[in-house]
């Protein structure tokens, strides 16, 4: 965490999500402070993923608010996320795969530019030198994010490891205030997962931006977490710090399954039981 205990950046407030006869988040509640980095975790099926889409405006609840940066988010859509500083990745890489590392990352900055395309085109001045601009504020985030050697790359080339950093610099360049990562180690060797875990401690120290992820490796989750939500079947049953959270025994019972964990993340993602 970037300072000390500060304001919530994030609220939820009494959050009910519903498809059909399925009732998939119960009167969910939970705050994320400015700077942390906070995780939610739980079983496949605990609404983990539901509750990214509520905060990113992909889903509408039926009940409860989202208070965002002080102000409680009405009549909210994905199309607003950008414009309040929300930016996030997804399960699934979501890149322009014939298209450059330099490219995808560009396309993160969209809203950053003040100039127009047609100004682009007909390369007015003003034009290229806020072109300028936005290329060196990429520049940045590639060197942050070791890819300065990959820029002109084809991402469809990489690996798969670098492929999601890519699109987790493509989700920096947008500035956000609170990042959303949705299982940004999926499918990842240990040495990827190191990484990635490493870039996100990287970004939130640096830049002081709040990071709200999914995870499933918990020796990850317990190494860089300040604090951690814990759903089951879409109720939160714990929140805390990760050292509360390892000694939870409606934690240990309803979502490992075992009566007591110790976590050595520095040597292993394995969780010891």
């Amino acid at each position: 965490m970037s300072g000390g205990i500060q304001q919530e950046i994030l609220q939820l407030q009494d959050i009910d999500l519903s498809f059909a006869a399925s009732q998939v988040l119960k009167k969910l509640n939970f705050q994320v402070r400015t700077g942390e980095i906070c995780a939610l975790i739980g079983p496949n099926g605990a609404g983990k993923s539901s509750v990214i889409n509520i905060i990113n405006g992909i889903y509408r609840p039926q009940a409860g608010q989202i208070i965002f940066a002080g102000k409680a988010l009405k009549q909210y859509k994905a199309k607003h996320a950008p414009y309040l500083g929300i930016a996030r990745t997804f399960q699934n890489l979501a890149l322009f795969k014939h298209m450059s590392v330099l490219d995808n990352v560009l396309t993160g900055r969209v809203l950053k530019s003040r100039y127009s395309v047609l100004g682009a085109i007909l390369r007015l001045p003003r034009s290229k030198q806020d072109e300028d601009l936005q290329r060196l504020k990429v520049e940045e985030i590639l060197k942050l994010l070791n890819l300065q050697q990959y820029r002109d790359k084809v991402v469809s080339t990489l690996s798969y490891g670098l492929q999601k950093r890519v699109e987790l610099a493509r989700a920096l360049a947008a500035e956000p205030k609170l990042l959303l990562l949705d299982e940004p180690m999926a499918g990842m060797n240990h040495e990827e997962k190191q990484s990635i875990a490493e870039f996100v401690k990287k970004i939130n120290q640096r830049l002081g931006i709040t990071v709200l992820m999914i995870e499933h490796d918990l020796a990850v989750v317990m190494e860089i977490s300040d604090h951690i939500v814990v759903l089951d079947y879409g109720k939160k049953i714990a929140d805390g710090t990760p050292q509360h959270i390892q000694q939870h025994p409606e934690v240990l019972s309803a979502y490992l399954g075992v009566q007591r964990v110790d976590v050595t993340p520095s040597h292993s993602n394995e969780l010891k039981i």
